[in-house]
């Protein structure tokens, strides 16, 4: 009753994606279903590898019909695997197929959803109507051009896309060749000779500028951790200067010089008035052999085992302490960390608007039923569920709306359950409107969307 009644129909705000905007401006047909399913997609390629599936049948030169077929081939050992899941919502909400997916019936199954992926109704516009997304934020480096963003702008899509701030490039210190290649082309879009740690900032302080006249109002960073390492002005003009010279950097001046970064950055977040979005504890590219071949964001990423407290603590206290912590979310890898995210949170929540700092939803390898009610159960425990902002798709298909879907439907049983338990009240206009709040409302507000 709670799904149905009150949570189905809701628009969908989806504020973290790693969709490609230029797909969304030219509001292309894919080809097939493999196109829009399974490129990309590395949660499939790791269970086809766990499948025993040949790299050539993944990412390899095999057709597109081969790679869905294999992709057939492997859902059914799939059960209890969020995929198996997430296939069969998608293929039931898209294309209306209700079968189970197999090798069995892999052609009959992708000839159908390539004859609709043909229509205009299928377009990658069309997808997002169909799941009543209203509102969409990517993710971009802080180099990008935004000119897919500007064209739908200017377009006659209804559905607001908008730019993410992630400037992990511009602060990862850990190859400084690579770095020095970020900021000799940060120094050619800028059109100014970056010759010191001060017009480093300036030029990149110029494009968080830029993305915020290009709607953003939203930052993103995937780290092992935060970095809040104590340093001065000088040490850090001593560092950038060994950088540029491509001089190694140690241990602890690497550390100096995230931190000093990242501490930048949300001050620019708070001086704007934007959301900041902290992604925490992956251990990346672990198989160097596929890294080298396949490159990174394949399939080869792990929880990792980070400490994560003191440091958090370290740098949401320097941005409190000088009344410049922008509103924030965190979100955890580690499942270990979900209690210390819980109370982290309570710390900074300043009476200026509910739930200032918020604890993400379940994330990446935690995207599935057992981390999702673990989540929303240490959040309700130790926090206010009530003003959680809900569900995002973290995804690079058209296909993964339905996530919100299932999150709504898993948040929806837990109310439910413990109504029916006695444990809350049977009050269906509050509970519907908290459920509601959850689903939409607290994003829509939260983020001024």
């Amino acid at each position: 009753m709670l799904y149905h009644e009150f949570a189905k129909q809701l628009p969908i705000i989806d504020y973290h994606n790693h969709l490609m905007p230029d797909q969304i401006a030219a509001d292309q047909n894919f080809e097939n279903i493999t196109q829009v399913w399974l490129y990309g997609d590395h949660y499939k390629w790791r269970a086809m590898r766990a499948n025993g599936i040949d790299e050539y049948y993944i990412t390899g030169g095999a057709s597109d019909f081969e790679k869905f077929e294999k992709w057939a081939e492997t859902v059914p050992y799939t059960l209890r695997n969020p995929l198996y899941h997430w296939t069969h919502l998608e293929l039931q909400r898209y294309f209306g197929i209700h079968e189970t997916l197999s090798a069995a019936n892999a052609q009959k199954i992708y000839d159908a959803c390539n004859a609709k992926l043909q229509t205009k109704e299928y377009s990658v516009q069309g997808l997002l109507r169909m799941m009543n997304v209203q509102t969409l934020c990517t993710t971009d480096d802080p180099l990008d051009t935004l000119e897919y963003h500007q064209q739908l702008k200017n377009s006659s899509c209804e559905i607001k896309v908008l730019p993410a701030f992630r400037p992990d490039k511009a602060m990862n210190a850990d190859d400084v060749d690579t770095l020095n290649a970020y900021i000799d082309k940060l120094a050619d879009i800028s059109g100014t000779e970056i010759a010191n740690y001060e017009g480093y900032l300036a030029a990149l302080k110029a494009r968080h500028d830029y993305f915020a006249s290009n709607g953003a109002s939203v930052s993103d960073h995937g780290l092992e951790q935060i970095y809040a390492e104590d340093y001065t002005e000088a040490e850090v003009r001593a560092i950038f200067a060994k950088i540029r010279s491509k001089q190694s950097l140690s241990r602890e001046e690497n550390l100096k010089f995230k931190s000093a970064m990242l501490f930048n950055f949300a001050l620019w977040d708070h001086e704007k008035g934007w959301v900041q979005q902290y992604h925490l504890g992956a251990l990346r590219n672990n198989n160097n052999r596929l890294l080298t071949s396949l490159g990174p964001d394949t399939g080869f990423d792990s929880i990792g085992d980070f400490v994560q407290g003191k440091q958090l603590a370290k740098f949401l206290n320097k941005l409190d302490s000088g009344n410049t912590l922008a509103k924030t979310i965190l979100y955890n890898l580690n499942p270990a960390d979900n209690e210390l995210m819980a109370t982290m949170i309570g710390n900074y929540n300043d009476g200026t608007v509910a739930g200032k700092v918020q604890w993400g939803s379940a994330w990446w390898f935690l995207d599935q039923k057992d981390g999702m009610i673990k989540q929303l159960n240490a959040l309700s425990n130790m926090g206010l569920l009530s003003r959680f902002v809900g569900m995002l798709t973290d995804s690079r298909s058209f296909l993964s709306f339905p996530r919100h879907e299932y999150f709504r439907r898993i948040l929806c049983d837990l109310f439910g359950t413990d109504v029916e338990n006695g444990e809350l009240p049977n009050d269906k206009a509050w509970l519907g409107e908290v459920i509601q709040a959850i689903c939409y409302h607290n994003a829509k507000t939260y983020f001024n969307f």
